[in-house]
């Protein structure tokens, strides 16, 4: 078998590399051209045309998509390139996996939804972006199910690696300054490791290529929930017990109005992973386990 991995580079694309390889063949890019067995081939999602004759030069059994414009804040003023590589690159390869016969994988976020209310979030409640990311994202899947390709679109919140810069990362930076930090405390989410995003992709695609019929929309993170405030006492409370010398003395809950920004946030991140977990058998581990193994990994550098 043969996948296309796009975004190899990425916090989940590094994972997906790894996890990607017992299944066959992984032609994995990121944006820069490169010349392949295929050919010169370039993963840049905002280069449409480089995109699709890419996908044609490889002719694989599966394309992996976990390149995105991430940026929340930029999305609202580099509107035309968010909504490219969010939505229009999507199109472009949801047409290929079509023409090809080819089962398509695709990562999206809680933020089609508008954070409203306390429950968590289903695959078919009702969605309502409130920034312009969730919008490019939103449109990239509504026209991937256009397509009538095979896919998977897996929906997640609060994605971290311990590759890369994160928000744990950047909160032990800042607490080895700072006496005082203040923190988000009413939005509320689950932190989701790229280790898990790889991992449980590949194994529902494996179920997936045996029985198309479970192709769909999943809602994947671990279980649990926190805030942004509770998730950053977890993370200095840990450190600390691990011999981290830091100074900080209080972390100060703060809403989400004292900390503006160009790009709405929503306050209701939590997503509902119960038919991922009966589709495909699949157990998810609580957020802490996953934080507290990324934080291992990065305090033993």
């Amino acid at each position: 078998m043969k996948i296309l991995l796009l975004g190899k580079n990425g916090q989940v694309g590094w994972e997906l590399q790894r996890a990607l390889s017992v299944l066959g063949e992984v032609v994995a890019l990121d944006r820069h051209p490169v010349l392949t067995a295929y050919g010169i081939l370039t993963g840049d999602l905002s280069d449409l045309v480089g995109l699709r004759n890419t996908i044609r030069s490889v002719g694989p059994d599966v394309i992996v998509n976990a390149a995105a414009y991430t940026a929340v804040d930029k999305a609202e003023s580099e509107r035309e390139l968010a909504r490219t590589v969010n939505a229009l690159a999507s199109q472009v390869m949801a047409e290929e996996a079509k023409r090809a016969d080819a089962v398509l994988v695709h990562y999206s976020t809680d933020y089609v939804f508008d954070g409203s209310g306390t429950t968590p979030w289903k695959e078919t409640d009702a969605v309502a972006p409130v920034n312009y990311y969730g919008a490019t994202k939103l449109e990239g899947e509504q026209l991937i199910v256009a397509s009538g390709c095979k896919y998977l679109i897996f929906r997640t919140s609060w994605v971290y690696a311990a590759r890369g810069n994160n928000f744990a990362k950047t909160m032990l930076r800042l607490a080895k300054d700072r006496q005082s930090l203040n923190v988000i405390a009413d939005q509320i989410g689950v932190p989701t490791g790229a280790e898990l995003l790889a991992d449980i992709a590949v194994a529902a695609l494996q179920q997936t290529l045996v029985k198309p019929e479970l192709c769909g929309f999943y809602h994947l993170a671990p279980s649990g929930e926190t805030s942004w405030h509770a998730y950053a006492t977890y993370v200095i409370e840990f450190a600390r017990t691990n011999g981290e010398s830091l100074a900080v003395e209080t972390i100060n809950p703060i809403p989400t109005t004292e900390y503006p920004t160009p790009a709405s946030r929503p306050l209701n991140s939590r997503l509902n992973t119960q038919k991922l977990r009966d589709s495909f058998s699949l157990h998810l581990p609580d957020w802490q386990s996953g934080v507290t193994r990324m934080l291992m990994e990065a305090l033993n550098k």
